[in-house]
């Protein structure tokens, strides 16, 4: 009791605190005023659009539901931002990828900050025209789905407003990755993730009306069954394997220079990679459904594999497929969390800056067999982050076998991108606090 007692004043504390401090408040305010901008950009519908045909395609389309709750409800509405910033994680996957394979892009991400940004800028122009070739996939599946949802679509029947669509779709999501950036820039908290959180919160509410048709027993084993994911997202976003470090610190003394021992340890992440492998693999699934949209229509054996295609990936999201969807999701979870996080371990440089600064890892030579103990430890620790990741991403398909809660088949995946996000909210804003000499939230 005593305990309890003690943290809810310290957490209430810590947030008046917070909101004593104006450049903290500034930065609280404004992140939740592009937050309330990205909502009202998700309500601004495309022009020509049929609002009957867009409910009949919606109705009982598992894919469209889902890439509709990812998009903040955006896609249901078929407005401007109904592609959300998934073609701009698309393009982040593709530059990542080539970066050792590009020589030009390796001496660019080896100059520091401003390679970075030279980086960041060619993501941008990359995932323009990925937007209008997703939107152009997207927007030929959900006319097949109703009767010309948006009415003269496709360049054999309107080149010009066929164009001005695309166009307006992929100005949609550049205008979210600038105001995620703002985010990252003035607000608190990493402003693309926020974008995504944003829209999966929004669409909590009208998920109610679906719970509410189950059974009790079915709602409250569903409700102690997102507790315990909940729980094991923040072990596993939270897990570190502490390896110890030593150091020389030299001093003066009466004139005389001393050597002196001290300990410290470098804390490995289990998740190093966080939610972005779920991202990444959910839009490089995204992909497959989009291609084959362009040719269900087609004749012959194009039109058969087309829709192959979308029915078993259209199943899979319901989680009434065969299983190769998650299947596939699964495998492509645990590899790119390997390589995201291979990607991110080697940023830091970690043995070359122990090397620098004087520090080595009892028993282990400095230089490159610090560097080989590190990455046996980062690899261990990972295969355990790649399969948590991997079994929260492939929850729906085991959820769909045993139950009828089709409304909840995508929570997994949303209750680990938000407790991650508000875990990485929170410590930023924990640092803020502590810079000003303020308890956080966290002891």
């Amino acid at each position: 009791m005593s305990v309890q007692a003690a943290q809810r004043p310290r957490l209430l504390q810590a947030m008046v605190d917070a909101f004593r401090q104006e450049d903290v408040r500034r930065k609280l305010l404004f992140t939740l005023a592009m937050l309330v901008v990205f909502r009202f950009v998700a309500h601004v519908p495309l022009p020509n659009i049929d609002r009957d045909a867009l409910e009949q395609a919606f109705e009982g389309n598992a894919l469209l539901d889902f890439l509709s709750i990812f998009s903040g409800g955006a896609l249901q509405n078929l407005s401007v931002a109904a592609l959300g910033v998934y073609p701009y994680i698309t393009a982040s996957i593709i530059m990542q990828i080539l970066q050792p394979l590009v020589p030009s892009l390796r001496a660019l991400a080896e100059e520091g900050e401003q390679g970075r940004r030279r980086i960041q800028v060619i993501t941008h122009w990359v995932a323009v025209p990925l937007a209008m070739v997703q939107g152009y996939g997207q927007i030929l599946f959900i006319n097949a789905q109703g009767a010309d949802v948006v009415r003269d679509f496709g360049f054999q029947n309107d080149v010009l407003g066929t164009f001005a669509t695309l166009f307006t779709l992929a100005a949609g999501t550049m205008f979210l990755v600038w105001l995620g950036e703002l985010i990252t820039e003035h607000g608190i908290g990493n402003g693309v993730s926020l974008i995504i959180f944003g829209g999966i919160v929004a669409t909590l509410p009208s998920l109610i009306p679906r719970i509410t048709t189950t059974s009790i027993l079915t709602v409250l084993a569903f409700a102690a069954g997102a507790l315990a994911l909940i729980y094991l997202v923040v072990f596993f976003q939270e897990a570190q394997r502490r390896v110890p470090v030593q150091y020389a610190r030299s001093a003066f003394r009466g004139g005389r220079m001393y050597r002196q021992q001290g300990q410290s340890h470098i804390p490995l992440r289990v998740n190093m990679a966080g939610m972005i492998p779920l991202i990444f693999a959910f839009s490089i699934m995204i992909l497959p459904a989009t291609i084959a949209s362009y040719f269900v229509n087609s004749g012959g054996w194009v039109g058969s594999v087309a829709n192959f295609f979308v029915d078993q990936f259209q199943g899979g999201r319901g989680g009434s497929g065969t299983g190769w969807y998650w299947l596939i999701l699964f495998v492509l979870v645990v590899i790119f969390t390997f390589f995201y996080t291979m990607v991110q371990y080697q940023q830091q440089q970690i043995a070359k800056n122990l090397q620098r600064q004087g520090a080595f890892i009892p028993g282990i030579r400095p230089g490159p067999p610090t560097e080989a103990y590190l990455m046996r430890v980062v690899t261990r620790i990972t295969w355990a982050g790649a399969f948590f990741l991997g079994f929260v991403a492939v929850i729906p398909f085991f959820v769909g076998l045993f139950t009828d809660v089709r409304a909840l088949t995508i929570s997994s995946t949303g209750f680990l991108i938000v407790v991650a996000v508000v875990l990485d909210t929170m410590k930023q804003l924990e640092a803020q606090l502590l810079m000003r000499n303020y308890e956080g939230f966290i002891r």
